[in-house]
Order: structure tokens, then C-alpha cells, then sequence
């Protein structure tokens, strides 16, 4: 991995995305949302992770993410541990879920063919964070990352996304988790 990838102060912005693998759009469904969510909002209580701006799309997630306590790869590293559990096994019980066996079986095959995994594999392992040292590469990303549902078709306006932090910037609401505003 180049240095250009690589978090070299923890306390700096960075732009992160986590990907599904195989880009499957698991996200698609609240429940699956929802279990990102809580599991963003627990990383900020417990494990000192600031968040700037975020984004759910349906096979990825966009974060301007800091911290003052705490290493960013490791936070990110137990985030998607945990959340890829998490949300195959929701997957797995969803009697609704009509893409059940397709989706965990890419999430097994992408697992066996990889030597870091034992049995699956949910996110992409790569996150290429993106130090935000300076205003204008801040505000170029957390400009992308808000827009990031108008150009998929998702919304009107970026502050109607729900799974988003647009409210917090576009109309000074709260939204579903708490934002650190630079």
C-alpha cells in the first residue's frame, strides 16, 4: 500500500469509503443501514472516533472521520469486523430477503479465496483514507459526499437522504448521528 493510503495523523480529516465487495448493493434495506448506524454511533462513544460527515449508499460508505484518542485504521478495522458480522447474519435470518443465497454465497466465495478470511468476506479490505489537511480538499469532499445520493438518484437534494450528515450542514438539524463540524 503507497504512503498516499496510509493515515499519518489520526487527528487530521480523512476521507474514508468502505466498499462492499463485489459492489452488491446490500444497502438497500433500513435494517441493514440501521446496523451501520448503531455501530458508527458506538465507535463515537466508546473508541473516540470524530465524525465529520457521512454517507450510506448501497454498497459503500463515505466518512470524514478523525480522532483524538485513538488509532483510525484500528476504529475502522473493528467497525467493519463487527458490521459485516452483524449484517450477514441479519441477512441470513431476513425471511423478507428475497437475494438471501446469492449474497451470502459471494460473501463465502469472496471469503475462501481470500487468506485473511475464514468464511466470508463483506467489505472490500481497502479503505484508502484520504488525509483532509487543507479547506479546500475538505470542503471538495465532504462536497462529494453529500451529493453523492443526488447523483445516484436517491434524492432531490442532499439534506433529504436520510442515512446522511447533509441535515446537520445544509439546514443545521440533527440527523442520526452526532457531527463534529469543522
Amino acid at each position: 500500500m503507497s504512503s498516499k493510503y496510509k493515515v499519518h495523523n489520526d487527528a487530521v480529516p480523512h476521507f474514508i469509503t468502505c466498499t462492499i465487495i463485489g459492489w452488491i448493493d446490500v444497502f438497500s434495506r433500513e435494517d441493514y443501514k440501521r446496523i451501520v448506524v448503531d455501530s458508527l454511533s458506538f465507535c463515537q462513544l466508546h473508541k473516540g472516533l470524530d465524525i465529520h460527515a457521512w454517507v450510506i449508499m448501497t454498497n459503500h460508505v463515505h466518512l470524514i472521520v478523525s480522532s483524538q484518542t485513538n488509532s483510525i485504521p484500528f476504529i475502522i478495522r473493528d467497525f467493519k469486523k463487527y458490521t459485516s458480522k452483524q449484517i450477514v447474519q441479519c441477512i441470513a435470518n431476513n425471511p423478507i430477503e428475497s437475494r438471501k443465497e446469492w449474497m451470502l454465497n459471494l460473501f463465502a466465495y469472496a471469503g475462501r479465496n481470500n487468506n485473511n478470511n475464514k468464511d466470508i468476506q463483506f467489505w472490500r479490505q481497502d479503505y484508502q483514507p484520504i488525509g483532509l489537511d487543507d479547506a479546500d480538499k475538505y470542503n471538495q469532499r465532504l462536497l462529494y459526499l453529500h451529493e453523492n445520493p443526488v447523483r445516484s438518484g436517491l434524492v432531490w437534494e442532499p439534506a433529504d437522504y436520510k442515512y446522511s450528515s447533509a441535515i446537520d450542514y445544509y439546514h443545521g438539524e440533527k440527523g442520526l448521528l452526532p457531527i463534529k463540524m469543522l
